[in-house]
């Protein structure tokens, strides 16, 4: 039995195709991008019918529908569900009271929002009809580009999205500054004869679009689980004492990493627990300047000359604060130098002692002795003896 299998991470389900019953499409979560995890299926299922569920299409674009069509839906489920035009497709991927949780979440309110519906699940021919218009995405794609430069419009168009029906799709574009569409549209509904729809983008929801890895290795935040976006600025780099290197501070959209946000709350709090230095400790054996702060352990490094980083010694926030406040009250501490003491290293690696050649096998090396009684018994010519 022949049998074609595509995958779409784009919508998260895989099309099988076979010449008897033709197109099946499975959702598939784990290979969906920003796909939404059901913890609270252990409550279980309220009724299907008449009940709110989450339906996902392309670009992880979804939306809260209503089941009006009498009939039982769970999740993988293909739907037809109503546009502002026509009729769409998608996949349901929640159910139950996580989509409550979910509307809480994006500020819709149950009793006073309008929800679409969904008419019924897809049959076949919806199935097929949705696959016709998936297959045209990449070239009417390809088209806009060509058609957006020819107009010398100032944008760039990172994805198409069709409409289950086939009679509409979605241009995501990126552009900087405003773009007239007014001729764009026109020369696009007599290219390719559908409704269109026009929707900006910024480069961090392009970057999550097209996916990639950074450079810690992992996948793409904006393409794994980031769906807000919010305003990066350079003083969470400098609170986090990082290099201000355009380079290794910006990701793949070009922007500023998301990544940097993460750990600010963590250095702020430390920083609050910190000493502010603007000049340097008094001490009855001379002055001690600032040379570097470790924010998270909470420790600053002093010198007793200025401008070098030799001979540093640590000193606790709170140990700084205390010799701050006596600085300011007229008194000299004593010397933050201290008498040597042999103190035994607390861990002892064993790495470098030995070659790594070690591990090899043991290359046995003929004597000469051993070759002497071999020439002496099978001659110089290696032959055997000789009678």
């Amino acid at each position: 039995m022949d049998e074609s299998i595509k995958f779409d991470c784009f919508r998260g389900c895989a099309v099988s195709e076979k010449p008897e019953t033709g197109p099946k499409c499975t959702y598939r979560p784990g290979c969906c991008k920003l796909s939404s995890r059901n913890w609270l299926d252990f409550a279980g299922v309220s009724s299907s019918r008449d009940a709110l569920f989450e339906v996902r299409f392309k670009n992880t674009r979804k939306g809260i529908y209503r089941n009006t069509s009498g009939q039982n839906i769970k999740v993988g489920d293909m739907v037809v569900v109503g546009a502002a035009t026509g009729h769409d497709l998608g996949i349901v991927t929640l159910e139950g009271p996580i989509v409550a949780r979910q509307m809480a979440s994006k500020g819709i309110s149950a009793e006073y929002s309008e929800f679409r519906e969904i008419e019924r699940k897809a049959k076949t021919a919806d199935v097929e009809k949705w696959l016709e218009s998936v297959a045209r995405e990449q070239e009417t794609m390809i088209a806009s580009r060509r058609i957006a430069a020819e107009l010398g419009l100032e944008m760039k168009i990172g994805d198409v999205e069709f409409q289950g029906d086939g009679s509409k799709a979605i241009f995501y574009y990126i552009a900087d500054g405003r773009v007239d569409f007014r001729q764009l549209i026109k020369v696009f509904a007599e290219e390719f004869r559908i409704r269109i729809e026009m929707k900006q983008i910024g480069a961090r929801q392009e970057a999550g679009l097209i996916g990639g890895l950074g450079v810690c290795g992992r996948e793409l935040c904006c393409a794994n689980y980031l769906t807000n976006f919010k305003s990066i600025q350079t003083s969470a780099a400098r609170c986090q004492d990082l290099s201000l290197n355009p380079q290794k501070l910006q990701g793949q959209c070009g922007k500023l990493k998301c990544c940097l946000n993460y750990e600010v709350a963590n250095y702020m709090d430390a920083q609050s627990r910190i000493p502010r230095v603007s000049e340097p400790l008094e001490l009855k054996d001379g002055f001690a300047y600032l040379r570097k702060t470790d924010i998270l352990r909470e420790i600053m490094y002093f010198s007793y000359e200025k401008g070098s980083d030799d001979n540093l010694i640590p000193l606790d926030a709170s140990e700084v604060r205390e010799i701050i406040k006596m600085n300011r009250n007229g008194v000299k501490p004593e010397s933050l130098r201290e008498e040597p003491v042999e103190a035994s290293p607390e861990f002892v690696t064993a790495v470098g002692d030995d070659s790594i050649s070690r591990f090899d096998a043991p290359r046995r090396r003929k004597s000469r002795k051993q070759g002497r009684n071999a020439r002496r018994h099978h001659g110089p010519g290696g032959g055997g003896n000789r009678e």
